[in-house]
């Protein structure tokens, strides 16, 4: 009877720390790996950006005008004769800037909104997210873009265009969790203990519903870079000297036969970026997603 027990406690599984299974699934696949890759390097770029630079990126030199890439300028210059690694490496900067203060703030008031529209219900919810489907009506680029117009370009009139723009598919998403969520049977006991509401959202549905918000707010940061570029590229973005990705492409474009550098450079840095945070994004739903997580 003993040795039967005994074998029983040494048969059993040994716990493993869920924050070492995340990390596990979360670096099993290359890709993510080259995704984090590009992220740390897009942040050294704009961290480090002065001393990186090898020329001043808002300055240039007309004598150097549109040289192809050389020993002195590695990616070629511009009409003007600015350095295009240098302002690409600059351009770091604003696309931090503007998707990481868009991504959050916007996630800050779409998860409020989303949360009191879930969990109140009635006239109240019925509001919010009627104004939610009415901007939902337009493409968040269309939408940044009709803000950006009236607004006006810069780089801080892009970053309250594109915040709210991305503020109903937040709120629609928790709206969503919040639903399924309040139904389980823990928030119907603490409802029944007199638990006030405040503390029920923020303690108790807030954190089951936080993994696929983070998941959602990171494939966010891929689509809000590329509504930047977008915006840039088509002159109402971020001014000028201002290094921009899209608006470099569109300076470059002009002259696409004689030097393409000047579109592909800045336009290749786009794409590793977005499908930077698209990968990362997609290792944390796999990392976070309890159905997936004994599969991988």
């Amino acid at each position: 009877m003993e040795q039967a027990t005994t074998a029983g406690f040494q048969e059993a599984p040994v716990r493993v720390s869920e924050w070492k299974r995340f990390w596990r699934i979360f670096l099993k696949r290359r890709i993510v790996i080259f995704g984090l890759v590009v992220f740390a390097l897009l942040i050294i770029a704009a961290v480090f950006a002065p001393l990186l630079a090898p020329f001043n990126p808002y300055v240039g030199i007309m004598e150097d005008s549109l040289q192809n890439p050389n020993s002195k300028h590695w990616l070629g210059t511009d009409i003007t004769g600015r350095d295009t690694l240098s302002r690409i490496i600059f351009g770091a900067r604003s696309v931090l800037e503007v998707g990481f203060i868009t991504v959050f703030v916007g996630a800050v008031i779409g998860f409020a909104l989303g949360m009191i529209a879930g969990y109140f219900g009635g006239v109240l919810s019925a509001v919010i997210l009627r104004v939610m489907d009415a901007m939902m009506s337009f493409p968040m680029l269309v939408l940044a873009l009709l803000l950006s117009a009236v607004l006006g370009g810069g780089l801080q009139n892009v970053i309250i265009a594109l915040t709210i723009a991305s503020i109903p598919g937040n709120a629609r998403v928790m709206n969503g969790l919040v639903l399924t969520t309040k139904q389980n049977d823990y928030i119907l006991a603490g409802r029944s203990m007199g638990t006030s509401n405040i503390r029920l959202m923020l303690a108790h549905i807030l954190p089951n519903a936080l993994p696929p918000m983070i998941v959602l707010i990171t494939l966010q940061l891929g689509g809000i870079i590329m509504a930047e570029a977008g915006l840039s590229f088509l002159g109402i973005g971020i001014k000028p000297p201002g290094a921009a990705w899209g608006a470099m492409v569109n300076d470059g474009y002009k002259y696409l036969l004689d030097h393409p550098v000047l579109s592909f450079a800045p336009g290749l840095a786009i794409m590793f970026v977005v499908f930077a945070f698209n990968m990362i994004g997609d290792g944390l739903r796999d990392a976070l997603d309890p159905r997936l997580r004994g599969l991988l």
